[in-house]
């Protein structure tokens, strides 16, 4: 992916915009919209007010004449605080408003950046920018009810009116913007964006949200059918679990159905039992050399490579893995 071209000059301190600029930045997600369903998993325009209500969280979602935001939308916002978030890691100053190279932000998400791509990208913007919220979901430790839109505005910088895209503008909302000054993040495997089926990418980043600091998740396919936000049936929506079982293509998950209509996600068990385990001091020293990134999937991923490595013998595994991950939060 080539870096990002950019006409505003200043990247530090008191710049008004940020310059996405950042190779090959990890996908993040804020916390938030992984938890609680906001985007429509719907393929055609969804214009329903969704209300939605669970453990003391509760979200009216509200679209525009143009169809509420769909969760491939979400890939711009995805991309967005990707870089916003490896910039905080490199002790860079950020902005909400962002600009962004067109062609990086298509191919980073698997985007065709045919001449139809304008078309598809401008529409996206409108969906997410008319989609409005009001929830009085938290972000960043505080708990306040308010409304607001996903973006507040957006602009597409095109050569001439039949030209390609150079450049795109973007001005997240203060709600999203707080999630990445709050580290309310989590990092999405690459292969996210190669998931189709929009219900894919939903349950997807609730086995990622939910299995974070756990080897497992259990789940009512009832519970998950109201996280999800799915608009079908309940037996619907048991059978497309189903097949998604079948599929078995959830990046860094398996799936499986459980006695008493219950859903199990679980890493797949790769690494030998020999490889270098380690205690819960040095995952929270790994946490702050890593934050926004899954300790655990950090660990699973280093036991991997240590075993294809011909598993060495360590004089201390616990400063082999955490130099690993000093490297690891680098390469993104």
């Amino acid at each position: 992916m080539a870096t990002g071209q950019g006409a505003f000059p200043d990247r530090h301190g008191t710049a008004d915009f940020f310059i996405c600029d950042i190779f090959d930045a990890a996908p993040k997600d804020d916390l938030g919209s992984m938890e609680h369903p906001i985007f429509s998993l719907s393929t055609r325009p969804d214009r329903r007010v969704l209300s939605y209500a669970h453990n003391g969280t509760t979200i009216d979602v509200t679209p525009s004449v143009k169809g509420r935001a769909t969760i491939h939308d979400k890939d711009i916002l995805i991309y967005c605080i990707s870089q916003l978030m490896a910039a905080v890691n490199a002790g860079r100053a950020i902005s909400r408003t962002l600009n962004l190279t067109a062609h990086d932000l298509l191919v980073a998400t698997h985007r065709d950046t045919s001449g139809d791509s304008y078309v598809r990208l401008r529409e996206a913007f409108e969906r997410l920018a008319g989609t409005r919220i009001t929830t009085n979901m938290t972000a960043g430790g505080f708990e306040t009810t308010r409304g607001f839109g996903l973006i507040e505005s957006w602009e597409i910088v095109r050569k001439s009116r039949a030209g390609r895209m150079v450049s795109v503008t973007v001005t997240l909302s203060e709600w999203l913007f707080q999630a990445v000054q709050s580290k309310a993040v989590l990092t999405l495997s690459r292969d996210y964006f190669r998931l189709r089926k929009p219900l894919e990418r939903r349950i997807y980043e609730l086995a990622r949200k939910h299995c974070g600091r756990q080897p497992e998740w259990k789940v009512s396919v009832a519970t998950l059918h109201k996280k999800s936000g799915s608009a079908s049936p309940l037996r619907v929506f048991r059978a497309a679990l189903r097949r998604m079982i079948k599929d078995a293509q959830l990046p860094g998950y398996e799936m499986s159905e459980m006695p008493g209509d219950i859903m199990r996600f679980a890493r797949p068990t790769v690494v030998e039992d020999t490889a270098p385990r380690f205690d819960g001091d040095v995952l929270d020293a790994a946490k702050r050399l890593a934050p926004g990134f899954d300790v655990y999937a950090l660990e699973a991923e280093w036991r991997g490579f240590w075993v294809a490595s011909g598993s060495p013998r360590l004089g201390s595994p616990e400063k082999a893995f955490l130099g690993w991950v000093k490297g690891r939060v680098v390469r993104g």
